[in-house]
């Protein structure tokens, strides 16, 4: 699969949940955040699983694609990702970019300026990060803004409140995902409303693992 010469969104519209279960996962944590492993020794564990396609989305940050050469790797593939916290409504939600322009200006202003804004979750809390602002920067970095593990968030209307995501530019939602640990003890929606959703709204439908270590199968 040469990603370089095909459109980002009809790659991800490309695949299915059983993608999503065996190669492709587009949620892994590195050390740049709050992650165990480094770039490379996730890309060596994808690489051992059998990955065709991986994304490394940070909190905040992008340093793991600036500061390693995994981008040159031929085998598994690797996207652009960074996973944004921002304020929204009350609720602390996590936007995700992919295919991002890692040197873009507007993008890094947003980016965490030290490294406990990647990973120690109090500083990370006191972000003034707005959704607007975040899919507006990854528009702008040519890429595509996707909300993750979105039965995680507490509104008691989560139609409605995707819906005035849409409004703000949004492109897709995680739908294939596991909710483990602390994920799970916060679940306030089913995963199969998040799926009735994305379909409502046509919206392009993602999944990853969320691993913090060893890249890990989404199935329960």
């Amino acid at each position: 699969m040469d990603i370089q010469n095909k459109n980002l969104k009809e790659l991800l519209l490309s695949f299915f949940q059983s993608d999503f279960e065996k190669n492709v996962d587009l949620h892994i944590h590195s050390n740049f955040s709050d992650g165990k492993l480094t770039p490379e020794e996730l890309l060596e564990n994808a690489k051992n699983k059998g990955y065709k396609l991986i994304a490394i989305a940070d909190h905040n940050t992008v340093e793991a694609y600036k500061k390693t050469d995994i981008l040159n790797s031929v085998y598994p593939q690797v996207i652009t990702a960074i996973e944004f916290d921002c304020w929204y409504k009350g609720v602390l939600v996590h936007m995700l970019g992919y295919g991002i322009d890692i040197y873009n200006d507007g993008l890094l202003k947003l980016c965490a300026k030290t490294k406990k804004g990647t990973e120690a979750d109090i500083v990370r809390l006191l972000n003034h990060r707005h959704p607007k602002d975040v899919i507006k920067a990854i528009h702008a970095a040519g890429g595509i803004a996707v909300l993750a593990h979105p039965a995680c968030y507490w509104a008691i209307n989560l139609d409605h409140f995707i819906k005035s995501l849409i409004d703000l530019g949004l492109d897709g939602i995680e739908v294939f995902y596991p909710y483990r640990r602390h994920r799970g003890i916060i679940k306030f929606h089913k995963a199969s409303t998040v799926h009735a959703i994305a379909e409502k709204y046509n919206l392009i439908m993602t999944g990853g693992s969320d691993s913090h270590g060893q890249i890990e199968s989404i199935k329960h």
